[in-house]
């Protein structure tokens, strides 16, 4: 897309309103020739007008510069579905349990995709009791680390986040567990089934 809001999604997002070109204007405080040349192509909102015009339409600014409008089709929350994101400036891990637009440092975040683990990125398992205890061989040094390691259950997930120069390890609850997730902050994301 080489410009930030649609014509064509204002026009849509204004007649799903009932709105006329003369009472959008009215409410952005432009003039009616303003709305037409953005709903033609013609010309832009200036970006300072950008939450005014997405409060005036009813969607949200991430809406409105997606072009797209954000359906709720989850009908039912299934731990598959689960998305994990993590940012490369401040190491945030966000989790979401369906499709989302998630940004972080004034980035948009892909969501990671899981590779089966490698010799270099061996997951261990082993259960103790109740638990299982979980070890990564891997370099914990300051540039090159396992960020964190997240164990997936049918009715939720559990993370722990690992530091550099600390230990690859976790103790998770055997319950319920079917997958652990675990992300190298230089080589990705890695997936182990139970």
């Amino acid at each position: 897309m080489n410009q930030y809001v649609t014509g064509a999604m204002i026009r849509r997002l204004r007649e799903n309103r009932k709105m006329t070109q003369h009472q959008l204007a009215e409410k952005m405080m432009v003039s009616d020739k303003a709305v037409s040349r953005w709903e033609t192509g013609r010309g832009y909102p200036d970006i300072s007008l950008i939450e005014p015009l997405s409060r005036a339409l009813g969607v949200s600014v991430i809406e409105l510069f997606s072009g797209e409008d954000v359906v709720n089709t989850n009908k039912a929350f299934n731990m598959l579905r689960l998305k994990l994101y993590v940012c490369p400036i401040c190491g945030n891990v966000i989790q979401s349990s369906g499709e989302a637009m998630i940004s972080c440092c004034g980035i948009v975040l892909p969501a990671l995709e899981a590779e089966p683990e490698d010799d270099a990125h061996r997951l261990n398992v082993e259960r103790i009791e109740d638990e299982y205890y979980v070890t990564i061989p891997h370099e914990m040094s300051r540039s090159h680390y396992i960020s964190f390691i997240l164990a997936v259950r049918d009715n939720g997930c559990e993370i722990v986040k690992l530091y550099p120069e600390g230990n690859a390890e976790a103790r998770f609850k055997i319950s319920r567990t079917k997958c652990f997730y675990y992300f190298c902050n230089q080589h990705g994301f890695f997936r182990y089934s139970v």
